[in-house]
């Protein structure tokens, strides 16, 4: 495959995926679900990787779903309809990005995210999606459209740092550091900037050592606990959360502001801490007479 937005490599038993759009943070476009699921199937069906490392080109891991494309840009586009909206056209769109990042998690090889800058939205999904995630110290972490416009679609804070700190992330959409990370459960490790690419290496090294055929039992294993906890439902209803938050008043209410202010300036008035979408009653249907 030729990769538009992600660059692919390896060296001995490691592969690299790394997310290639470092202009604008990794943000997501619609190329790099589709690639990631495909180089996830190339490192699969090579006899030579034992390991996965995904990481980000520049200054970040991943900023989300551009949302110069998804919101700034003016009127509808595959993740905003125009009203009224067809829920199961957005869940089948959606639902496939799920699922690309998700062979990340159901690859027969462990995969490793390694993240530093921002893994926020839709990073935050990419790197919940690996078996292992380390950051650096300052990296920032976390899933702010969940303030508005957004339902973190692969739903797997819940098992990743159990119900209470899920809760805790996702009725804030506040960020938190690799340390803080590391705390909640989420990273692996936290380390200073400077000691992440010697980190992650040596731990790539150490479980590329491993049997192939070893690495993938004990995945099944583990894995496996984890569906029977539910998460193929817990997808589903998040994915097509995702899409209402889209598509109700207060998501219709930001697409405008976004269109009006710009997405970075309606982003720094989503999380600022004010009261979301006060304006938004304009976008309800009219009250029967």
């Amino acid at each position: 495959m030729e990769y538009k937005s992600i660059q692919y490599e390896t060296e001995g038993r490691v592969a690299t995926l790394r997310l290639n759009r470092p202009e604008v943070l990794n943000a997501i476009d619609f190329n790099i679900p589709r690639e990631v699921e495909a180089a996830v199937k190339t490192a699969n069906e090579d006899p030579a990787v034992h390991v996965i490392v995904v990481e980000g080109a520049g200054r970040a891991f991943c900023s989300g779903y551009d949302l110069k494309m998804y919101a700034e840009n003016k009127g509808p586009n595959p993740g905003v309809q125009e009203m009224p909206w067809d829920p199961m056209l957005d869940f089948k769109l959606m639902y496939g990005n799920t699922q690309c990042f998700m062979s990340l998690w159901r690859s027969d090889k462990p995969t490793i995210a390694k993240v530093h800058g921002y893994a926020v939205a839709g990073g935050s999904d990419i790197a919940t999606c690996c078996d292992l995630i380390v950051m650096t110290e300052d990296a920032q972490i976390g899933y702010p459209a969940s303030r508005v416009f957004g339902c973190p679609s692969v739903g797997m804070w819940v098992y990743r740092i159990g119900a209470q700190l899920a809760k805790r992330m996702l009725f804030t959409g506040d960020l938190i550091n690799g340390i803080t990370a590391k705390e909640y459960g989420l990273a692996l490790d936290a380390v200073p900037a400077a000691e992440l690419d010697q980190k992650v290496q040596a731990l790539a090294e150490r479980i590329a050592g491993v049997p192939k055929n070893q690495l993938m039992m004990h995945k099944m294993m583990i894995n496996s606990a984890i569906d029977n906890m539910g998460l193929n439902s817990t997808q589903q209803m998040a994915t097509l959360f995702d899409g209402i938050t889209r598509h109700s008043p207060e998501g219709l209410w930001w697409k405008e502001r976004a269109e009006q202010v710009g997405f970075l300036n309606a982003v720094k008035e989503r999380d600022s801490g004010d009261p979301i979408a006060a304006e938004a009653e304009k976008f309800l249907p009219p009250l029967p007479e």
